[in-house]
């Protein structure tokens, strides 16, 4: 793999390619989003992102910004935590999932303290030291230049905030075959007759193997300056939630 290209899922692509074969993976699989998610993960994923809620600790009257946000879970209760006086912002590369987003959250009644921006990971628009809290679930793995992310997540945090991923990783040695064997056999399986789209969840479970495992994603947080850097494994490493401080 050289500067030029990255992986998409198993495939090497020109680094200029990946953010559009993403975005139509992503246009595919909007709509029925959650849905696939509490099948594939047997409804695993809400626990998952309530211990990342639990970790971020939000107060009231805090910015938070949920990245890569898609359908608006965690912006839904970060928003109920902040308050009228605190401010959620939604963000996240592909219109189609913020739209989804969208109306999820005006049919939770949510409004007035949170704001929707399309933005690109890599190169946040926002204001340096903006944020109290970052939280990105299940997204980095399908950012192209991940280093750069983080980077850019570093400069919009305030001094003393917080950086938590919550994203697949490398589980224990174990469960590896039987998790091979439901990635790579019966995901597809159910992207096939649940969102009539096999390629798409074949790709999902591909970037998943792709993505860096818990030490090597560590490391990536601690040479974007990230200090106090730990990770939880869950559900035997399949999935781990790493947290980060702007020191």
């Amino acid at each position: 793999m050289n500067k030029q290209t990255t992986h998409f899922g198993y495939e090497s692509v020109p680094m200029h390619e990946k953010a559009g074969r993403v975005k139509d993976v992503f246009d595919a699989v909007a709509s029925r989003y959650d849905i696939m998610n509490d099948l594939m993960s047997g409804g695993l994923h809400r626990l998952w992102k309530r211990f990342a809620i639990e970790q971020a600790a939000v107060h009231r009257g805090q910015i938070i910004l949920d990245l890569a946000g898609g359908t608006g879970d965690l912006a839904r209760v970060f928003a109920q935590q902040v308050g009228q006086s605190g401010q959620v912002v939604l963000a996240d590369i592909n219109a189609s999932m913020l739209q989804e987003g969208r109306r999820r959250l005006v049919d939770a009644g949510v409004a007035g303290n949170l704001s929707i921006a399309q933005v690109n990971a890599e190169a946040l628009p926002f204001a340096t030291d903006t944020f109290d809290c970052v939280a990105m679930a299940f997204g980095l793995r399908n950012v192209t230049d991940k280093d750069a992310a983080l980077r850019s997540i570093f400069r919009v945090l305030k001094p003393a905030a917080k950086l938590l991923i919550l994203e697949f990783s490398k589980p224990a040695e174990f469960i590896r075959p039987i998790y091979d064997t439901y990635s790579f056999k019966v995901l597809p399986l159910l992207g096939q007759y649940v969102a009539n789209d096999a390629s798409s969840y074949q790709y999902l479970a591909e970037s998943i193997r792709m993505h860096p495992d818990q030490d090597t994603l560590l490391k990536m947080m601690q040479d974007a300056g990230f200090e106090r850097c730990r990770f939880h494994n869950l559900a035997m490493g399949v999935v781990a939630l790493h947290v980060g401080y702007k020191i």
